[in-house]
């Protein structure tokens, strides 16, 4: 069986360029969420499913509200709260400032309607409050690890009143200086696209902007028939784009996955893929060498089941988890402490088996199929006493086989799920048998020694 190498072999050093997280779990899990104040029961469960990053808005209207002066105590509140719980923060600096721009016609980018709103930041004068006010952000929160995100999609409607890709650029680049002066270590990311746009953003990295970013992020939402794995194609174009554009030093700069999900609405995915599909953009996104990948959005947003923004979330209005909360946490507990070291190559390219390694203890594998449930077949040789468990997807069922000896295996073992008839193990004296679906299954080996 052949090793696939990806992005952990050749991108696994690429985080400790900025204050960016290692490629293991679950360091770079995040989500988004809409609230900085208070809201302590989200909070809690937020930590107890494992996640690391907390993704949210830091409104310049909001802030200031008088030219010059700055209300940061609503976000000193969230800071200091998901720090209390081993969160860190990444904040979006965006939107505009009625004191600095003028009311135009531009269109809704959620509702698609059209209505009136502030201009994004374009005149000088708006342009270089923006940028101090970026600055005086890094200056209040230095030292508290926040990553700096620059706008959120400017290449669609939140750009306003219409996307413009040298507006934007202007903008960042200002908003990069003023940040640097006030925190030469802070951490910032931009251009946070909708969908990974290649001539916005080859547009975007001309103007020499790589020189001051320390990742670049993007937002790969796509068709739901396009589940997370196909977003390997688009890093790749990325990863092209930003060798050709950045400078020396800087050639392979790390990519963020800052916002994805998939809606569990009627025309949607079901709550079953959904919850399938969280696990698999975080473990994909590890393959392909993403330190950061944050799932939108924390909670449903509404009850309406037929409206797509009421249904990104993990859990319900109500803090009652779904599917996609339980998945999450189940990942983060199986796989704590693991990176992803390689994927075996099993003759079927829409098998995903994943090695996965820690120091100092046994690797486990995660395994799933975007293709028909079926059994793959790895090889593997039993070195004494053998104890394979697999833990579903859901973490409520598992599986195990185990040797009463240490003399290795003298005939096939074998598990079935009852609650799942697709979840199996087979261990005979050549290899290890796992029955593959939607949802990862979680593998731990001890005795076991698998052929690279």
């Amino acid at each position: 069986m052949k090793t696939l190498l990806f992005g952990p072999v050749l991108f696994a050093w690429l985080a400790a360029a900025a204050d960016l997280p290692p490629l293991v779990v679950p360091r770079g899990v995040g989500v988004n969420i809409h609230f900085n104040r208070g809201h302590h029961a989200d909070l809690d469960l937020i930590a107890a499913a494992g996640f690391k990053f907390i993704r949210m808005d830091l409104g310049w209207s909001g802030i200031e509200r008088e030219r010059g002066r700055y209300d940061w105590s609503a976000y000193d509140e969230l800071t200091a709260n998901i720090e209390a719980r081993g969160i860190r923060p990444l904040y979006i600096l965006d939107y505009s400032n009625p004191l600095y721009e003028e009311t135009v016609a531009t269109r809704d980018p959620v509702s698609g309607r059209d209505h009136r709103a502030t201009a994004s930041p374009q005149r000088p004068e708006s342009v270089a409050a923006f940028a101090r006010w970026a600055g005086e952000a890094a200056r209040h929160f230095k030292g508290r690890r926040v990553v700096w995100e620059i706008w959120n999609e400017p290449n669609i409607s939140f750009w306003k009143p219409k996307p413009d890709v040298g507006q934007y650029t202007t903008l960042a680049l200002a908003t990069c200086e003023a940040i640097r002066a006030a925190d030469p270590h802070a951490t910032i990311i931009g251009p946070a696209t909708s969908e990974v746009p290649v001539k916005f953003l080859e547009e975007f990295f001309a103007s020499g902007v790589l020189a001051h970013l320390d990742a670049v992020s993007v937002h790969p939402y796509r068709n739901y028939a396009r589940p997370p794995e196909t977003a390997a194609e688009d890093y790749a174009k990325l990863r092209d784009l930003i060798r050709r554009y950045a400078p020396d030093g800087r050639k392979e700069l790390p990519i963020i996955s800052g916002e994805w999900g998939y809606a569990s609405h009627t025309k949607g995915v079901s709550p079953e893929t959904q919850a399938a599909y969280i696990v698999r953009q975080q473990l994909a996104n590890l393959l392909a060498g993403i330190p950061v990948s944050i799932w939108y959005d924390w909670k449903n947003d509404g009850p309406d089941p037929e409206e797509r923004e009421h249904n990104f979330g993990t859990v319900w209005p109500d803090l009652k988890p779904k599917p996609a909360y339980a998945a999450i946490r189940t990942m983060t507990t199986a796989l704590n402490g693991y990176r992803v070291a390689r994927r075996l190559e099993t003759g079927n390219s829409q098998d995903y088996v994943l090695v996965c390694e820690t120091d100092g203890g046994p690797a486990k594998l995660v395994a799933w199929t975007i293709g028909e449930p079926h059994e793959v077949r790895v090889p593997a040789r039993a070195q004494g006493r053998v104890i394979v468990r697999a833990t579903l997807g859901s973490g409520e069922t598992t599986l195990g086989l185990e040797t009463k000896r240490d003399d290795g295996i003298k005939e096939e073992l074998y598990a079935r799920c009852e609650s799942d008839k697709d979840a199996m193990l087979r261990l005979t004296v050549d290899n290890l048998g796992i029955g593959l679906g939607p949802m990862p299954v979680y593998v731990s080996l001890e005795g076991i020694a698998l052929d690279r």
